[in-house]
């Protein structure tokens, strides 16, 4: 895999500053808000769950989109919607390949956080007494929710639940270790001067570049 030639340190963080100077995650560029109150942190975890998936991540993002924009803003309103109404919704938006059974998890996912957390995932935070650990083992005891997705959630939340960090997905580890930026999280984190919001702007642009192929923008090569 090529590199740039950005390596001097003082370069690297240049470039990480142009790169977290949008002020937004991944989920915010894509007009999803990151905010600590129930409907955005749910919101931002079935975003999660889609982009998970193998396939375009624009289906993903779509199929969120048309998740919220259908009313299904927050774990109690989608846990009341029909399993049929679900599969409309992601058919519609252009959802591809078992998406009956995807239906389906989104609708266990949602009960799952009301039953548990009364739909409000600060209440898993609190379960977890802010243990990242701990946090993390609560995600994924969830309904379609797994590695990938809990580092996908993160990804965005650590800007708020500040204990996660550093967080980084294979997408940005990936456009990471290309631009020479370094190869981990924590390689990331010394870059954002150690913020966690930093952290989570960078990470998510990142993860975008390498999405859509945005190298050249930066290295003036494919």
């Amino acid at each position: 895999m090529p590199t740039s030639l950005i390596t001097p340190v003082e370069d690297r963080k240049r470039v990480a500053r142009r790169l977290a100077g949008s002020g937004r995650g991944f989920a915010e560029q894509y007009g999803f808000r990151v905010t600590n109150n129930p409907a955005s942190l749910f919101q931002v975890l079935y975003l999660a769950v889609l982009l998970a998936r193998r396939g375009d991540f624009r289906r993903a993002l779509d199929g969120a989109r048309a998740l919220r924009d259908e009313g299904w803003d927050s774990a109690a309103r989608l846990a009341n919607s029909l399993h049929e109404d679900r599969v409309r919704v992601l058919r519609d938006s252009g959802q591809r390949g078992g998406v009956d059974e995807l239906a389906a998890v989104l609708g266990d996912l949602a009960r799952t956080v009301v039953e548990r957390y009364r739909g409000d995932l600060r209440r898993l935070r609190a379960v977890a007494r802010h243990d990242p650990g701990r946090e993390r083992a609560l995600l994924a005891a969830l309904p379609g929710v797994d590695g990938p997705v809990v580092d996908l959630f993160l990804r965005e939340a650590q800007a708020l639940w500040r204990e996660v960090a550093p967080v980084a997905d294979r997408h940005a580890l990936a456009a990471a270790r290309r631009l020479g930026l370094g190869r981990s999280a924590a390689d990331l984190a010394g870059l954002a001067t150690g913020e966690s919001e930093q952290l989570a702007w960078l990470v998510g642009a990142l993860a975008r570049i390498d999405l859509e192929h945005r190298y050249a923008e930066l290295t003036g090569r494919p």
